[in-house]
């Protein structure tokens, strides 16, 4: 169960970033499709590189259902090169697309239409979709409340003791919706964001607004999504696998004594 204690610490944390960086714009897209493609390519991988591989699937024109469908394998691994493990990652986003044809017939629509729960037992019988895959999906693309949890998630409630770093994937999960669907209860937490400019692209792991970063949402959906940003970019700027900087990250104050630097 989840203590009382934890759960407002988690709700103070995510006051404290939202309030430090503002809204952080994920994901930053212009369409569903591209999100899915992201979600895949991301894979093992730093975003950078996934950029890359999307503007060379762009300039080909193939950043679409009907371009994945019908452009060849060879030349597929050949345009998200820059991603990394390319084949293994062009054969999945084929076999997506085959999915959604038989499935949806084609429509990413009707796929979004299903149940959050039995969409993503869907997607997790997929091969090539693991938990944070199908969560960046259904959250991302499909706007759907469910909570991602990645790398830095895991070691930033590591480090700050609220659950060990062995904890599983779903036992984080559950832990962070419980603890922030009461947030999504209060507009205060997007009505400080309206007053205040915040610097795009340096607040936290912020992106430029985008089509689907500014889609509409429920707010606990928006909430899931503005929380793992904000984790982002805590994990990118402050609490790094090595040489962390604590003194300077916004939770630094939450910081448990005994793992102060």
């Amino acid at each position: 169960m989840l203590g009382n204690e934890n759960k407002d610490r988690i709700q103070t944390y995510y006051r404290a970033l939202f309030r430090a960086w503002g809204p952080q714009h994920w994901w930053p897209a212009q369409s569903r499709l591209e999100v899915i493609v992201g979600a895949y390519l991301t894979q093992n991988t730093a975003w950078t590189n996934v950029e890359k591989a999307l503007a060379n699937l762009r300039r080909a024109r193939v950043l679409s259902l009907r371009g994945i469908r019908k452009i060849s394998l060879s030349e597929l691994e050949r345009l998200i090169r820059t991603a990394g493990y390319f084949r293994q990652k062009a054969k999945r986003l084929k076999l997506f697309v085959a999915f959604l044809d038989e499935r949806y017939q084609g429509s990413l629509n009707k796929l979004f239409a299903r149940p959050t729960n039995d969409l993503r037992e869907e997607l997790l019988s997929l091969h090539g979709i693991g938990p944070e895959t199908a969560d960046s999906i259904l959250l991302y693309a499909g706007n759907h409340p469910v909570f991602v949890v990645d790398a830095y998630t895991r070691r930033i409630i590591a480090r700050h003791c609220i659950l060990s770093e062995k904890a599983s994937y779903e036992e984080i999960r559950d832990v962070f919706e419980r603890a922030l669907a009461p947030v999504a209860e209060s507009v205060a937490d997007f009505s400080d964001a309206e007053n205040k400019t915040f610097a795009a692209g340096t607040a936290g792991g912020a992106h430029p607004p985008s089509a689907m970063s500014a889609a509409k949402r429920t707010a606990l959906t928006q909430v899931y999504n503005e929380m793992h940003g904000l984790i982002v970019g805590v994990g990118k700027n402050y609490c790094r696998k090595s040489k962390p900087s604590c003194n300077e990250c916004p939770l630094y104050a939450f910081l448990p004594k005994e793992n102060l630097g």
